[in-house]
């Protein structure tokens, strides 16, 4: 009987056991728990405190940073002013002089010069007109009354003495023969048409170029100074073209409306530079002296209150005071500050002065 009484009980001591491990883990759950919130709101305050102790640092980088930009700029500062420097005294060289290469000299368009012996003319300008040379002109005419065949050539051809011109069939043979260029040159007038009958108008009028006059008007206080023979210069200043020539012929009659007699130049236009109609200015040489030095005109230059003349010297250009003497409209005598083969900028000089201004105007 008492064995049966233990063995009812056993159950109860489990129930309770069981019960009082429940209750353990449920009060080990809460307290567990409770600290992770008591965890969870201290870790904000952790969290702060390292945030606020970065922008310390932040700030000393950024002091650093902003001198390590100030000693970068400072350099780079010095360093472009010694480049400017150095660029500088490529550009100028020495004070007072300009330093300047080929391909320079040729985009500003300078030339240069050799200082040498000239003679410097006494001239009378006078004006007047080019016009063709007579000599220069031939009009070509059938030989024989016919009937113009063929037309070979037309108005604008430039044809050589003995070529072809037109073929023409003779009334009177019936037969065809040849009219030929008797010089050589441009054609400048066509006339006739083909089946049309010959006239004793010429059929070609062909025009040589190569040499042309210059008529000149020379009035009466002037006449004694011309004198066939003599050289003359000729400009025309709108197309900056100029050519020597000799004059053929002084007239020997005036015009009555002006009273002008004319003075008739030849002039050499290989190059067919001048055109028939242009108007043109000329100078007659009177008398030539000479000069042991002296340079073109376009050469000289004020600065300063002084007459100067670019010199080169290696590749270095200075403007060298000179004493000028005579001149004419070409040249002008140097009577002191260059020597013979002196070698100077003529076209174009101002733009070396004008150089040579802005960098004294940029060191002060």
């Amino acid at each position: 009987m008492k064995t049966r009484k233990q063995k009812k009980l056993n159950p109860a001591l489990a129930v309770g056991f069981i019960l009082a491990v429940l209750v353990a883990m449920f009060v080990t759950d809460i307290y567990l728990a409770n600290a992770a919130d008591d965890d969870k709101h201290a870790a904000p305050d952790t969290k702060t405190t390292q945030k606020t102790a970065k922008p310390a640092k932040h700030e000393h980088d950024e002091d650093a940073h902003e001198h390590g930009e100030d000693e970068k700029e400072h350099a780079d500062g010095d360093k472009h002013e010694h480049g400017e420097d150095e660029h500088g005294e490529e550009e100028h060289g020495e004070e007072g002089k300009l330093t300047l290469s080929s391909d320079q000299l040729r985009n500003a368009g300078i030339e240069l010069a050799e200082a040498g012996p000239v003679a410097i003319r006494e001239t009378l300008p006078l004006y007047g007109v080019i016009s063709p040379s007579a000599e220069g002109v031939q009009q070509v005419n059938a030989r024989f009354p016919g009937v113009i065949r063929q037309l070979a050539r037309k108005q604008g051809d430039r044809v050589a003495a003995g070529d072809v011109l037109a073929t023409i069939e003779s009334n009177e043979s019936l037969k065809l023969y040849s009219v030929t260029a008797t010089i050589g040159g441009v054609i400048t007038e066509r006339q006739g048409a083909v089946g049309q009958q010959t006239s004793d108008a010429p059929l070609f009028t062909i025009t040589d170029s190569s040499t042309v006059w210059v008529d000149l008007a020379l009035f009466p206080r002037d006449i004694a100074q011309v004198k066939s023979g003599q050289s003359v210069r000729v400009t025309q200043p709108q197309r900056g073209i100029s050519g020597e020539g000799s004059v053929i012929y002084v007239g020997a009659h005036a015009n009555p409306l002006n009273q002008s007699t004319t003075v008739r130049v030849s002039l050499d236009n290989a190059d067919g530079q001048w055109f028939a109609g242009h108007f043109v200015s000329a100078e007659v040489t009177l008398a030539e002296a000479g000069a042991a030095v002296a340079v073109r005109n376009e050469a000289l230059q004020t600065l300063d209150g002084e007459t100067v003349v670019f010199v080169q010297q290696a590749k270095e250009f200075g403007p060298r005071p000179v004493q000028t003497g005579r001149t004419d409209s070409v040249h002008t005598e140097i009577v002191s500050g260059l020597a013979v083969g002196d070698v100077y900028a003529t076209k174009n000089s101002f733009i070396l002065k004008a150089d040579l201004r802005k960098e004294s105007e940029d060191e002060h």
